[in-house]
């Protein structure tokens, strides 16, 4: 008894019966993959988050070994006892104290902020806690690190003939305008400092008065007050009352009482009071000259060349609307243009290794059948494109990488399956049955030798640390790839 030699693939065989819901699937594809492909925000690099959650505390007027006996000794014992913590270094310089927890891969950034800030508050209600001069506990602060979201996308840069605090207001509303976006983190200015005011206290003038600091710290906070007076009814209804002390101008420091004793000393005729601004901490420069800069950063996970382009738009309108025809704004350290030419790069290396491949195979399977399998190519990655936006991914380095890796790998079991089913009609076999007995017999293989494909690339998902949610992108898209294939 003969063994009968005819095989199907049930899949592909309802897909050759029903031609008309395939085509309405492919349709279907197209318009996903398409759109998956124009709304999928734009990264150089995927974005990684570290399981590191950061605590800072202040404690002005100590040396190093006193904060680190009285705040990082107390924290770091604490921080032992939390479940998932792997690592904890320190940090402890005079008036500082920074620690850093890290915590295992599963442990997600909002429970391990929430297990830090619960011991953190253990250890402040303690009494051996440092207070500050003002009575108040220092307070840590706890904090975790998305380096997407610290590293400036753009940089906007004011200059014109105007003082400081004059570019840095146009900033400032600029500022406002931009952190409206929902694709905005934050807009910093660098470059401007804010006021402050300066008692220069003289010596010599303070010792013949004999004037001590506790006075005029004392003096200045007692005039630089706002008070409850109380409440009272009207009508029913109960009112509170505020007397009002704060000072508006430092002009009104000068006549401020610091001591009575043997007649009255004004705090002007011991002390120059300026308006002036603070100490420096950041500088701006364009082309070496000194610019108001606005450094944008944005939100994770949101598109950055789009941002970009919102943000043009917004200094274009302000430019026309508000802002003065003098003020000069230029832009720089556009991170959008970069990452849009290495993404467009990649695409381009994508479409011309489909063609190239089409042409391949025009020399070995002829025209008509090189196109069924380059047609092929395309469906797969949009609906790898569709598949990587719905699982969250954008469109990165990494991801692209994995598309052109899978670009070469799709050919071969199309190759295949064309070349088996043109040698079933060459025996005389009617096309669809031909089309139906040549992917039956060569499925499973087909299918099999994926599967190894796959295998070989499985390790590096379980690649450990942060090279591993780097490269775990990679594998994922060339499982997708090929599975869309």
């Amino acid at each position: 008894m003969s063994k009968n030699p005819y095989k199907e693939f049930s899949i592909s065989s309802w897909a050759i019966d029903n031609k008309m819901t395939v085509y309405v699937i492919m349709a279907i594809i197209l318009f996903l993959g398409a759109f998956a492909y124009y709304s999928m925000p734009r990264e150089a690099f995927p974005e990684i988050i570290e399981t590191k959650i950061y605590v800072s505390s202040v404690n002005p007027g100590n040396s190093a070994e006193d904060v680190e006996k009285f705040i990082t000794e107390p924290l770091e014992e604490e921080f032992k006892d939390v479940g998932g913590v792997k690592e904890i270094t320190s940090t402890t310089l005079q008036d500082y104290s920074i620690i850093i927890v890290e915590f295992e891969e599963n442990v997600e950034i909002p429970v391990a902020k929430q297990l830090v800030k619960d011991k953190v508050d253990q250890v402040k209600s303690e009494t051996t806690w440092p207070t500050l001069t003002n009575g108040a506990k220092v307070e840590p602060n706890v904090f975790d690190l998305n380096f997407s979201e610290e590293m400036p996308i753009l940089n906007i840069n004011l200059t014109g003939d105007y003082p400081v605090q004059q570019l840095k207001e146009y900033g400032e509303y600029l500022q406002d305008k931009i952190e409206l976006l929902p694709q905005i983190k934050e807009a910093t200015i660098r470059g401007a400092e804010e006021k402050e005011v300066e008692i220069a206290v003289d010596i010599y003038k303070m010792t013949a008065s004999q004037v001590s600091f506790d006075n005029i710290i004392n003096a200045v906070k007692g005039e630089n007050n706002t008070i409850s007076g109380g409440n009272i009814i009207t009508n029913g209804v109960q009112k509170n009352i505020r007397i009002t002390g704060e000072i508006e101008s430092p002009k009104e420091l000068e006549n401020v009482v610091v001591k009575k004793d043997d007649g009255i000393i004004f705090l002007k005729d011991i002390a120059d009071i300026k308006f002036k601004e603070k100490d420096p901490t950041t500088y701006a420069r364009e082309y070496g000259e000194p610019v108001v800069m606005l450094d944008v950063k944005k939100r994770a996970g949101k598109n950055m060349i789009e941002a970009v382009e919102q943000i043009k738009k917004i200094v274009a309108e302000e430019q026309e609307n508000y802002l003065p025809k003098s003020l000069h704004i230029s832009l720089s350290n556009d991170q959008s243009i970069k990452t849009e030419n290495q993404v467009n790069d990649l695409v381009n290396n994508i479409i011309f290794g489909v063609l190239l491949v089409v042409i391949v195979l025009m020399f070995f399977l002829g025209f008509r059948n090189a196109l069924f399998v380059g047609f092929a190519i395309p469906l797969s990655m949009l609906m790898s494109l569709f598949i990587l936006s719905s699982l969250g991914f954008t469109l990165n380095t990494m991801v692209l990488f994995g598309l052109v890796m899978g670009l070469g790998m799709l050919v071969d079991n199309g190759i295949v399956v064309v070349e088996n089913v043109y040698t079933l009609m060459s025996e005389g076999m009617s096309p669809r049955k031909a089309a139906k007995q040549g992917m039956g017999e060569i499925a499973w293989p087909i299918i099999a030798s994926t599967a190894t494909t796959l295998a070989a690339f499985f390790p590096l998902g379980l690649w450990p640390g942060m090279i591993g949610k780097f490269m775990i992108y990679f594998p994922i898209t060339l499982s997708v790839v090929l599975s869309s294939s």
